[in-house]
C-alpha cells in the first residue's frame, strides 16, 4: 500500500491524495470540505445514503459536500485504489456564484458519476496537480474541471435535511473548535434539547451520533493543525485526547493514515 499527499501553500483551498493497493477501512465520518473521490482499481462500497450502500467500480466518482457523513471501504478481503480531492466549501461556494451559469442547490445531494469522460477528466487534473506544472496552470485546470463537472448530473443519493436553528448553531460551535469535548448532558443544555432529541438530530442530520460527530470534529481539526505545522503532542492535548498514542490511533481510524504520514 502507498499513500500520497499534494498540497500547495499557494493553493491553500485544495489537498489531494492519491492511494494504492489499500485495504484499509474507514470509520463513518464528514469532512469540513467538499470532496470528490474517483476509484482507480478494485471494487468499493460507499455508505451513507439512505437506500443502502452503494457499490463503486473502477471509473467511478463521488461528488460528497461538506459535512456529510460517508465512508468508503474495499470489498472484503480485497484491495482498491483511489484518490480524493478536497476543496474548501466557501471557495468552491464563491467559485460557482461567480459562474453565472452555476446554480448551487441549497441541500447539494450525494452523487455517483460513471460517465468515463468526466474520470478520464479528473484522472488529468489530478495528474496535474502532482506535477511540477505551475500554480498558474494548476488553478485554472482546477477551476475548470469544477466549473464543468462540479455539478455534474449522475445518481442521486441523499440530500441533506436542513438542521433546526438550535442544532445549527451547535454544529457552528463545533466546526469553529468549541465544544471539543464537551459532555452530551452538556451539548444538549446548550441546544436546548434533551439527550435523547439531540441524539435523533444529530442522525437525522449528520449521520452520526454526537458522540462519533464529536471525535470526527476533533480529527478535522487536528488535520488543519497538522498543515499548519503544530506538534502531535501539543495538537493531542489541545484537542482533549488522553494522551499521543490515543491520538494517533483515532487520527488512523479515520484517515487511514499517521498523523505524522498525513503532515508529510
Amino acid at each position: 500500500m502507498s499513500t500520497k499527499f499534494w498540497r500547495d501553500t499557494a493553493l491553500p483551498y485544495v489537498e489531494s491524495r492519491r492511494a494504492c493497493d489499500s485495504r484499509i477501512c474507514y470509520q463513518e465520518h464528514s469532512h469540513p470540505t467538499y470532496s470528490i473521490g474517483a476509484v482507480d482499481g478494485g471494487g468499493s462500497v460507499f455508505t451513507g445514503a439512505p437506500g443502502g450502500p452503494v457499490r463503486l467500480a473502477p471509473g467511478s466518482l463521488v461528488f460528497v459536500p461538506a459535512y456529510r457523513s460517508h465512508a468508503c471501504n474495499p470489498l472484503p478481503d480485497q484491495s482498491w485504489s483511489y484518490q480524493m480531492l478536497h476543496l474548501d466549501a466557501a471557495w468552491l461556494e464563491q467559485l460557482w456564484q461567480e459562474s453565472a451559469e452555476t446554480q448551487t442547490p441549497l441541500q447539494e445531494p450525494i452523487r455517483v458519476c460513471n460517465d468515463v469522460r468526466i474520470y478520464a477528466a479528473y484522472c488529468e487534473l489530478n495528474a496535474l496537480l502532482f506535477s511540477s506544472a505551475s500554480t498558474l496552470n494548476k488553478e485554472a485546470a482546477l477551476i475548470e474541471f469544477l466549473l464543468q463537472y462540479g455539478l455534474s448530473q449522475g445518481q442521486t443519493l441523499s440530500p441533506a435535511p436542513p438542521p433546526s436553528p438550535a442544532l445549527q448553531q451547535t454544529l457552528d460551535y463545533w466546526i469553529n473548535g468549541r465544544f471539543a469535548t464537551l459532555p452530551l448532558q452538556a451539548l444538549a443544555q446548550e441546544a436546548g434539547l434533551s439527550r435523547y432529541q439531540l441524539i435523533r438530530a444529530f442522525r437525522r442530520h449528520t449521520g452520526l451520533t454526537p458522540q462519533r460527530w464529536q471525535l470526527n470534529q476533533r480529527v478535522n481539526l487536528a488535520r488543519e493543525a497538522l498543515r499548519q505545522g503544530d506538534e502531535l503532542a501539543d495538537i493531542a492535548y489541545r484537542l482533549g485526547f488522553a494522551d499521543q498514542s490515543h491520538f494517533q490511533r483515532v487520527f488512523k481510524h479515520y484517515t487511514g493514515v499517521t498523523p505524522g504520514q498525513y503532515r508529510n
